[in-house]
């Protein structure tokens, strides 16, 4: 790009973006690596994704843990800063870039940003802990030649049902959990649920039976998004 290109502040803070994308450090496979990823594509934010040999223990080297001090991931850089966990990597991206991509991704007001949070913390507190235990029983220990815990599997569907039947009365009163607009409440759900319909049928019908008729549309709705489209294809390339 010319020096000329650059002459308004506005150009040159693109410029300067385009010169020094965010860094993502994990592997695309990760759900919580992808629900960043989903963010910046949302967000349309240019960023350069860095893996991480798990299997190899790369993220409890020296050099890592200086940007994750619990040697997970994902890990985040942009420029001179470093951060670590999903969500609060996915709230920074929208608050520093609240002018590109989905404008209303995290709220425009300080309700919406509430009914968002309030939303997200659902998904991390009520949502996230048995689905995430599914994701690893049904679709990454047969991947790892561990042997699945079917007593688990089973209690944690049972947990998950329960949070869905929750969900499902909400999304019948708005199109989105947080609203009638996609936000950050709805892309944080991505990752597991991806992993879980596409595992095993039982465990997908809690997502598509006609028994949640909101949920199922909901489902429908948000991972047909291109950026969620973006992410998957960045995963199947790895």
């Amino acid at each position: 790009m010319g020096t000329q290109a650059c002459t308004t502040r506005t150009r040159v803070e693109q410029c300067l973006e385009m010169a020094t994308p965010v860094k993502v450090y994990g592997p695309a496979l990760s759900t919580a690596v992808s629900r960043v990823l989903a963010c910046l594509h949302e967000k349309d934010t240019q960023f350069q994704l860095i893996p991480i040999n798990m299997s190899k223990r790369e993220h409890k080297n020296p050099d890592f843990l200086k940007i994750h001090p619990f040697g997970q991931v994902p890990a985040f850089e942009d420029e001179d800063i470093s951060l670590f966990e999903s969500r609060a990597i996915c709230r920074y991206i929208c608050e520093k870039h609240k002018e590109k991509g989905n404008k209303e991704l995290y709220g425009t007001n300080p309700l919406a940003k509430a009914s968002i949070d309030q939303w997200l913390e659902a998904e991390g507190q009520s949502f996230n802990p048995p689905s995430s235990t599914l994701v690893f029983q049904l679709a990454f220990a047969p991947r790892m030649k561990i042997p699945q815990d079917e007593g688990a599997i089973k209690q944690n569907q049972e947990k998950l049902a329960k949070v869905l039947d929750v969900y499902d009365k909400r999304l019948g009163e708005t199109r989105f959990l947080a609203g009638d607009e996609f936000s950050l409440a709805d892309l944080s759900h991505l990752p597991n649920i991806h992993y879980l319909v596409s595992a095993d049928a039982d465990t997908a019908s809690l997502f598509t039976s006609s028994s949640r008729n909101n949920v199922s549309r909901w489902w429908s709705d948000i991972s047909s998004r291109d950026s969620w489209i973006k992410t998957v294809d960045l995963q199947r390339a790895r």
